[in-house]
């Protein structure tokens, strides 16, 4: 094995040890008292390694998120064969999540960490809004009739996320059908 290969291989080493000690330390403590210090140590690393790779600790949490790290089965939304039902478990649980002080934290690091980087910015929208997530199962309801023939189902995942998040922003407090009227909004009525 070449020296360069050795130095990569202990760089993505050392890339991931941060990560896994981001994600275990933000689950213990939160994000106000996490410390790049503290992740430093847990990881084994210098501060000057961690702040090699992330500006600060919200790149960090945005990087554990996009990477799967936290909350990883959490976004996943279920597939019972009803589509309206399952985007309004989805939404219900992406508002739960934002309303525990972990989520409440984790969102703050989301938006942090997008506003100070394009590139983690692309990343959460792709993964938040990411139409894998949405486009399939619209196109199928949409070929099926159980959503209108003209629904622009590439808006419909952004119009949802976006309608959460901007909620979230504003600390409004829990709506328990904000869910439901939503999915009625971008999907329409049923038709008949």
């Amino acid at each position: 094995m070449s020296e360069g290969r050795r130095g990569a291989a202990r760089s993505e080493t050392a890339r991931l040890a941060i990560l896994e000690a981001t994600a275990a330390l933000f689950a213990e403590r939160g994000y106000d008292h996490l410390s790049i210090e503290g992740i430093a140590t847990r990881a084994g690393v210098g501060k000057q390694t961690v702040y090699r790779w992330w500006p600060g600790k919200s790149a960090l949490i945005a990087e554990c998120l996009l990477e799967g790290m936290l909350l990883p089965e959490r976004f996943a939304m279920p597939d019972t064969g009803d589509l309206r039902a399952d985007v309004v478990a989805w939404l219900t649980e992406v508002e739960a999540v934002l309303e525990s002080p972990t989520g409440e934290g984790l969102f703050r690091s989301l938006i942090a960490a997008a506003s100070e980087n394009v590139d983690v910015a692309r990343r959460l929208r792709e993964s938040l809004a990411d139409p894998r997530l949405f486009l399939p199962r619209l196109l199928a309801a949409r070929d099926s009739g159980e959503v209108r023939a003209d629904l622009p189902v590439e808006e419909v995942s952004e119009a949802l996320v976006g309608a959460v998040m901007l909620r979230a922003l504003a600390h409004s407090p829990a709506d328990p059908g904000l869910p439901r009227r939503l999915v009625d909004l971008t999907l329409g009525p049923r038709p008949s």
